[in-house]
Parts: C-alpha cells; structure tokens; sequence
C-alpha cells in the first residue's frame, strides 16, 4: 500500500470514527423521538443532517493535512539522509519514533557501511595491485623506458641540436634582408627549435615512471622542477605533504604524468598549474592550463588518454572531473576519500 493510500484511508476512518462520535453524543444530549427530526433539528442555524457531516469531513480532512506534513518531515528526514550518504558523510544514529522511519534509518546505515567497506576494499585492492604489478613488471617497463629514452637522446635529439646550431651559423652568416630564402631559413630554424620542445617532452614522459621510493608530494616536485628545465613554460604548483597508501599514491602519479603529458604534446599551453591538497578528509589533485582545450565527447576515447585516468581514479575509489573550453584551457581534477584506516595506519 503506497503512503497515499494510507493517507486517504486513515483519513477517511477519522472522519468517519468523528461523525460516529459526534453523533452519538449530539443524540445522547438531544434524543429523537422520530427520524424527520434530523431535517429539522438545527445544529448552529443549520439542519443536523448537514452539519455533522460537513464538521465529519472537515476534521478529516485536517487530520489528513496535519499527518501528511508529518510525513513530509520524516521524508525529508530520510532525503536528507540519503544526500549525506551520496557525499560520503556520516548519517545521525539516534532512534527514530516512528518504526517504519527507524526501519529504513537503519537500512540506509547499513548501506552506508557496504559503501565504507566498498571504498576499503577497493582502495586495498588498488595498493595490493599496485605492488605486484610494480614486482612483476616495474624492472622491464623501466629497461625500455629508459632503453628508448637514450636512444632518442643519443640519435635524434643530438641530430635536431646539431640542425639548430648549423641553422644559427647559416642565418648568422648571412646579411640581414627580407628576402624569400632569409624568411624560409628562419622558418625552418623555428621549426627545428619547436621539435627540439618536443623532444624533451617526449623524453620527459618516458623517463619518470614510478614514484620509486619517494613520496607523492617529492615524485610532484621532481616532475615539475624537471619539466621546468626543459621547456619554456610558466609552471606553478602547491603540494601540501600527504600521508597516503602506496597504491593511491601511485595511480595519482601516473595520473598527473598523463596530464601533464597531454598538455605538452596536445594543448599548446604557455603555464601550467598543478595543486595537491586535503580537504574534508578527501586528497584533491587540481591540474590547469591555458591551452587550446578540446571536445571532451569527441575526443574522450582518443589520444588524450582520458579512460586510463578516469579508470585509475575509480581503482582508488574516487572520482575524476574535467572541464575543457576551446581556446580557453583545461581543468583536470581528482578527488579520493581518505579513510580513517589509512590515517591510523600512517600514525602507527
């Protein structure tokens, strides 16, 4: 039976228990001597058969409004509940007057204890993950990383710096003119210079590959500070110190190398801003440029490697958000719950 059901047939038992009463004592006081005198017999200048059903009907329909807004204050109770369960925040424990309120209050707690568990699970998982896939394959992915890093630095980035000095020397050695073949030479040595960027990009995504040791917030400032050295970009950062399992803190590393990797190959960007901090027991990391930004819907699955990242943030149990305007930059931000088990263990 559905609450408005109930509510309608409730009131309708109270009009009803109400006309009963009312005429009973309304008979009680003034007997009948014969039926007609229910046509006759006024009850406030107006005939009883009108006035005891219409006063019947409207005591009920009071009671109805009176215990609907009641409802209404145990639902809103519940909605209200089920708001902070969304957030991921504690629900109040106090016993409810009502049981059928109480039942679903504790029902509701329940849920939010498989959700908890969920999270630890999850988070347990991920770190258990993270661990074995670094024993297993760390070594060799590490090899070739840096295998293929030496190799493009031995080979193609000494060739592009070899091209940019000879190309300085060639339009040095010329007289300064306006010419086709000055501007096609300054075209090219521009050319080489970007590609040397590039280069280094490229080089800089495949040599940090894990954390290897060190905390979250010292494998951030080595990044930037070496990204810093290698391109010419206004880069900005804060990174508060963290204590974080190794899992999450390895999936938010290589979620921030993609980032940044994507900014450098696809975004055209002039600054880059990276932000960790910790707040309302959640880890937030923030990554912002001012580049040309992208169609999220077009290009979710493609080059930019948004599905690795959303998946990692998910494997930690968190969420990952991105807002991207055209011309106008993008905003990359992930957000994990810290439990409180994982900052008791850090303490211990």
């Amino acid at each position: 039976m559905s609450m408005l059901q109930r509510q309608i047939i409730s009131s309708a038992i109270f009009t009803l228990i109400t006309f009963v009463i009312f005429s009973l004592l309304f008979f009680m006081a003034f007997p009948l001597h014969e039926w007609g005198e229910l046509w006759t017999r006024n009850v406030l200048d107006l005939p009883f058969i009108y006035i005891v059903p219409s006063v019947s009907i409207l005591a009920g329909v009071c009671f109805g409004f009176i215990t609907g807004f009641n409802w209404k204050k145990h639902i809103r109770s519940i909605d209200l509940d089920i708001q902070e369960i969304s957030k991921g925040r504690p629900i109040l424990t106090e016993q409810h007057p009502l049981p059928d309120i109480q039942e679903i209050k504790t029902k509701l707690t329940k849920i939010q204890k498989q959700m908890l568990e969920q999270t630890k699970l999850s988070q347990k998982i991920a770190n258990e993950k993270a661990e074995d896939h670094e024993r297993r394959v760390q070594e060799m992915v590490s090899q070739e990383r840096n295998r293929l890093a030496r190799e493009l630095h031995d080979s193609v980035s000494q060739q592009l710096f070899a091209a940019s000095m000879m190309m300085s020397a060639v339009t040095e050695s010329k007289p300064l003119s306006d010419d086709w073949e000055t501007k096609q030479l300054n075209l090219i040595e521009a050319t080489i210079h970007q590609s040397q960027l590039e280069m280094r990009a490229l080089l800089l995504h495949l040599r940090p590959v894990a954390l290897k040791g060190k905390s979250l917030q010292e494998g951030i400032q080595e990044l930037l500070v070496e990204l810093m050295q290698k391109v010419t970009m206004n880069i900005k950062w804060k990174v508060e110190p963290i204590p974080l399992d190794k899992g999450v803190e390895d999936h938010l590393f290589r979620i921030l190398q993609e980032s940044v990797s994507n900014t450098l190959r696809h975004a055209k960007a002039t600054s880059l801003d990276v932000l960790l901090i910790k707040r309302d027991e959640y880890v937030i990391m923030r990554v912002t440029d001012d580049g040309i930004g992208f169609d999220q819907e077009d290009e979710k699955s493609g080059s930019y490697g948004l599905q690795n990242m959303y998946e990692r943030a998910v494997e930690i149990g968190g969420t990952m958000k991105i807002v991207s305007l055209k011309n106008k930059g993008t905003r990359l931000e992930v957000k994990v719950p810290i439990l409180e088990e994982e900052c008791g263990e850090e303490n211990d």
